[in-house]
């Protein structure tokens, strides 16, 4: 769309919303003003505008204010021009494939829409608004009040229950803008009414537009937030903070998928201190996929010791191993492939993509969702997949492309050192602050909404050390279910009396010369507690005797060679066994 005959001017003052006083060449001119709406943050005292002189001599205005300067951004104001500019945009084959009639002004119901329009085989109703309100690079709609775009929406959404496609279709009337909302500020009934239609079907359209003082066209898509415009607000400041306040970690340095990889999974419910030495001995003995693909089962649980839910190095080398087979061992570059690895889900594969490779794909642990939660003042349940699922792909439309592995990590790191659980987050550190509607809201100790877990099994245990004056006891579990693998000292369901361990002995084929009770122990697992009592048996000729099948070995062997899951830790500090990682890792 071009204009003629322009002529540059300096805005001083708007008597009614129909007229400006604007000076021209050293002499003040009343002009019209072709935008009705209340322009205030453009119209200001002093600013730059564009006028094009009026073609009918016999108006009393001369000049129509088309364009006004805000800083380095030129916006078009004529109110006229979006109507023209979508016509312009779909004459020209944009969004539809097949145009065969487009007619502006039709009345359908109760309402006259901007366009009519029949393509692909469709009737297409079209609304159009024109946008100038900018704040930050964000643009809203309306900056006043407006009950007829509300009753535009009731319409359209009726006319997508009639068999019509309708769109919304936002001329944002500027370039280099962030993204478009609604204005909840100036009139949210509009902004519901918005979202409403949406879900309904109408589908909402925002393009920005290159101007000029002589021309304005139609150029890009523009991302739209419909609700939660936090997130779209966060991207810099959450970078720029992630930045400079960044722990030292040991997988961030040099972060290729299989180090990213080792880390996540490690990661998974396990202190960040606590996983440190576990993964540098990890990648000390099996720096490399191929070496995880081909560990002895044995040495892989002993490196996993400690960190407990062993299937999930197990699963690491079945992912390991088709990494080898499928993909010439090479670990996969594009989330699709990596979502195809055995064990890894939409966080890990999230990670892998862009703290790796850059991708733009979310990572949304417990932190990125309690971050979120606040962020938005949302009162979902973050134990719903569903919402997860939400929150994903809300994130997945404002992760900046340049910038993904700051972003993902960033969300992450606020959630664990300022956005803590149980109430008590620094808020007054939070880069992300002022847009945070749990904080306005004072429901930080609220939010996140996370409903209980289901109530745990419980059941009881008799743990029973054999020994005899030089060696222990150990079995091994067998290879599926709880603890799958793994080595355990002997035990037995219930809570046995001093007497019926002696019996259990002799029944077994042991001769206990001295029953000594232990404490009492309780481990938790996801679904299962185990509530321990504990007895130390010393026997006669141990190895001899014995008919279950028992591994006897020093206690020095034990700690070097068997993994045993912590869940039998404090009867492990009694029978005198250094697990550690200090003791291991010369020895793997």
């Amino acid at each position: 769309m071009k204009y003629e005959h322009i002529e540059p001017g300096i805005f001083h003052s708007r008597p009614n919303r129909f007229i400006a006083k604007v000076e021209i060449s050293g002499r003040e001119e009343t002009v019209h003003v072709k935008n009705t709406g209340r322009c205030r943050e453009l119209l200001v005292p002093g600013a730059k505008v564009y006028l094009e002189r009026s073609g009918n001599p016999e108006r009393k205005t001369k000049w129509d204010l088309i364009a006004v300067e805000k800083g380095e951004r030129m916006i078009n104001m004529d109110s006229q021009a979006p109507n023209v500019l979508v016509k312009e945009w779909l004459e020209a084959g944009n969004l539809f494939h097949d145009l065969t009639r487009i007619r502006p002004e039709y009345t359908y119901g109760n309402s006259r829409f901007d366009l009519y329009v029949e393509a692909d085989g469709q009737k297409i109703l079209m609304e159009v608004k024109g946008v100038t309100l900018e704040e930050d690079g964000r643009v809203r709609f309306p900056d006043a009040p407006s009950d007829r775009a509300v009753k535009h929406m009731e319409e359209l959404k009726e006319a997508v229950k009639n068999g019509y496609q309708a769109y919304v279709f936002f001329v944002i009337q500027m370039k280099g803008v962030r993204f478009f909302t609604p204005n909840t500020d100036t009139h949210p009934e509009f902004a519901r009414a918005l979202k409403e239609a949406a879900d309904s079907g109408v589908q909402v359209l925002a393009y920005d537009c290159l101007v000029s003082p002589e021309e304005v066209h139609i150029a890009d898509p523009v991302p739209v937030a419909l609700e939660n415009p936090a997130l779209y607000e966060m991207a810099d400041p959450l970078v720029t903070w992630y930045q400079e306040h960044k722990r030292d970690l040991p997988w961030r340095k040099d972060p290729d998928a299989y180090r990213v990889w080792v880390s996540e999974i490690m990661l998974q419910q396990t202190r960040v201190e606590a996983v440190k030495p576990y993964y540098e001995r990890f990648l000390k003995r099996l720096p490399t996929v191929r070496d995880l693909a081909d560990a002895e089962e044995d040495v892989l649980l002993k490196l996993w010791e400690g960190l407990g839910y062993y299937n999930r190095v197990r699963n690491m080398q079945k992912a390991a191993k088709q990494i080898m087979v499928d993909f010439g061992g090479k670990f996969p570059e594009t989330y699709e492939e990596i979502c195809s690895l055995q064990g890894i889900g939409s966080y890990t594969a999230g990670a892998i993509s862009a703290f790796a490779y850059g991708l733009p794909r979310p990572a949304v642990d417990g932190n990125v969702l309690r971050v979120v939660m606040r962020l938005t003042g949302s009162h979902a349940d973050i134990m719903k997949q569903s919402v997860k699922r939400k929150v994903e792909e809300a994130l997945q439309e404002v992760i900046p492309k340049d910038a993904a592995s700051d972003f993902d990590q960033g969300l992450i790191e606020l959630g664990a050192i300022v956005c803590v659980p149980n109430g008590s987050p620094r808020c007054e550190e939070c880069p992300l602050a002022t847009f945070c509607e749990a904080r306005k809201q004072g429901l930080t100790g609220e939010i996140p909404v996370k409903s209980k877990a289901k109530a745990r099994r419980i059941e009881d245990r008799t743990v029973l050390l054999f020994k005899d004056h030089k060696e222990l006891a150990v079995r091994k579990r067998p290879g599926r279910g709880l603890l799958a693998g793994l080595y355990e000292f002997p035990n037995v369901e219930g809570h046995l009396t001093m007497d019926e361990v002696t019996a259990y002995c002799k029944e077994i084929g042991l001769a206990p010369v001295r029953v000594r009770p232990l404490e009492k122990a309780k481990h938790i697992f996801s679904h299962i507690e185990w509530h321990m009592t504990g007895y130390e048996i010393l026997v006669d000729e141990l190895e001899k005797t014995n008919e279950k099948g028992f591994l006897f070995a020093l206690p020095e062997e034990i700690g070097k060679k068997y993994s045993i899951p912590s869940a039998f830790e404090i009867y492990v500090r009694h029978a005198g066994i250094e697990k550690g990682i200090s003791s291991q890792e010369n020895e793997l």
